[in-house]
């Protein structure tokens, strides 16, 4: 199967290393890709295929829908998998398809339940999906009052794409009017406490399969402290979920969700990413993605043993139904973030790295330099570390052990990802309680 991947992250990165695992995998082209990609050895790839059996790179502006599906053609791709959001909503699956080429992300239509908070709530609304109550404003004195309708702590949200950093969650009213005033049309909504958990749900629009639940930690500093970021790090599985939440996430929010949509006429295929609190009153919808998340995917991945270009393919042709059942490794994986210096705010770049060449580390913000081929930082976000091992305590040994071995001046990096839940303190609420573990 000839695979062109389109993004450049560390959940690309991942993704590249899970399709190139895959037998099925003889080409694989990352667009716009990175250096950690261009490295990928294909596990089915052949002598005269994909530069000797390695991913390929290519150039691509990936938010011009109609360069990506240029390029799908021009590669012969047989599946084109979509990494980032911006392209999704901006149509590319749609070009994709409308060459024949079977293509694994949501169409813009559907896209928009990431691409617009207020959609997704409507959606939700319509669906009779739980979530936290909320308000769209478009203007100060609206965006004040809802505020003061739910409270502290305060949750203001860009109705907009943001790179996974358009949230405050704050005690501070003026901040919170502050992020309101510098969006525009924002999302405020009541505070959900308890423990979070990422579900990725693969779909062709009818059929859903779940995959590993896992937890990210979107706070810069240890102990959840600082301002919100892509995501710090993440582990999966999650040793403290109650046995059939699974199930009554996909009863209670994602089949309800998909079969809304389909009811609209813009049915969701490829990847629906659900954000969940587990409150009080049972899981809530804290926000809906329409890719997989970064960093979940790197650990979630690490545990998959199913191939992963068959399950894609699957969801992409409507045939996930037929899919055979998926196969997990045992054992626990967790992924710690190595940011640059600055980051979230204005990251350092430019600096010499060593030591992530090591199985474990995928690139999520790097570059070359063309004099003489150091790897260098080139985002916020840096390389993502991913441990596994027979439980998260081992899992966290070995991820820690690979941050170790990095070496970026200034970098930063959470010392507590997985902790709270490797030492049994995470807690989820019953009945007529709510708290965070």
């Amino acid at each position: 199967m000839r695979v062109l991947l389109i993004g450049s992250g560390g959940r690309e990165h991942a993704l590249a290393l899970g399709l190139a695992a895959d037998p099925a995998v003889s080409q694989l082209v990352a667009a716009p890709g990175n250096p950690g990609i261009a490295s990928v050895v294909l596990s089915g790839g052949s002598a005269g295929s994909a530069a000797g059996g390695r991913a390929e790179v290519r150039r691509v502006d990936t938010t011009d829908p109609t360069a990506v599906a240029g390029l799908a053609v021009e590669t012969g791709a047989e599946l084109v998998v979509i990494g980032p959001e911006a392209p999704l909503v901006a149509g590319a699956a749609d070009a994709v398809r409308a060459k024949g080429i079977a293509c694994f992300g949501p169409s813009a239509a559907a896209a928009r339940l990431e691409g617009s908070k207020a959609f997704a709530k409507e959606v939700m609304a319509a669906a009779g999906v739980p979530t936290a109550r909320s308000r769209t404003c478009t203007e100060p004195g609206e965006a004040a009052r809802a505020l003061d309708e739910f409270g502290p702590p305060y949750v203001v949200k860009d109705d907009g794409l943001a790179a996974g950093k358009g949230v405050v969650v704050t005690q501070d009213r003026s901040a919170a009017l502050a992020h309101a005033a510098r969006c525009g049309r924002v999302v405020v909504e009541e505070y959900l406490a308890g423990p979070e958990v990422s579900l990725f749900v693969v779909t062709d629009g009818s059929t859903a399969v779940p995959l590993l639940p896992a937890q990210d930690f979107k706070r810069i500093g240890d102990g959840d402290t600082g301002p919100n970021t892509g995501g710090m790090g993440a582990y999966a599985p999650l040793p403290w979920l109650p046995a059939g939440m699974v199930d009554e996430v996909m009863a209670r929010i994602v089949r309800p969700t998909l079969a809304e949509l389909a009811r609209r006429d813009t049915p969701f295929t490829g990847l629906l990413y659900a954000g969940l609190a587990l409150t009080g009153a049972g899981p809530k919808v804290i926000e809906f993605n329409c890719r997989f998340g970064d960093p979940e995917t790197q650990a979630v991945l690490a545990l998959l043993e199913t191939p992963l270009a068959g399950l894609l393919y699957a969801a992409a042709t409507g045939t996930l139904a037929a899919h055979p059942p998926l196969r997990w490794r045992d054992g626990a994986a967790v992924t710690v973030v190595v940011a640059a210096q600055g980051y979230p705010a204005t990251p350092r770049t430019g600096d010499v790295i060593g030591g992530a060449d090591q199985p474990g580390i995928v690139h999520a913000g790097t570059a070359r330099r063309a004099s003489d081929g150091a790897l260098l930082s080139a985002g916020g976000r840096v390389l993502c570390c991913t441990g596994t091992g027979a439980d998260l305590a081992a899992a966290r040994a070995a991820a820690y052990a690979l941050v170790d071995g990095v070496e970026l001046p200034g970098a930063q990096h959470r010392t507590d990802i997985a902790l709270a839940a490797a030492e049994g303190r995470v807690r989820v609420p019953v009945s007529g309680t709510a708290g965070r573990g």
